[in-house]
């Protein structure tokens, strides 16, 4: 598989989309945070044999 030549892979994508993001009070920070967790926790689980 080749990649296109500029383009951002998906990872790169999404940290900068999760970046983007502003919380406007600390539940919806705790709740941006807990969403970076549940991806964090799930790739584990993907990647273990």
């Amino acid at each position: 598989m080749s990649k296109r030549q500029g383009a951002a892979d998906k990872n790169a994508r999404n940290v900068v989309k999760d970046l983007e993001q502003t919380p406007v009070n600390s539940h919806q920070a705790q709740q941006l945070q807990q969403q970076t967790n549940d991806r964090r926790h799930q790739d584990a689980l993907n990647h273990e044999e």
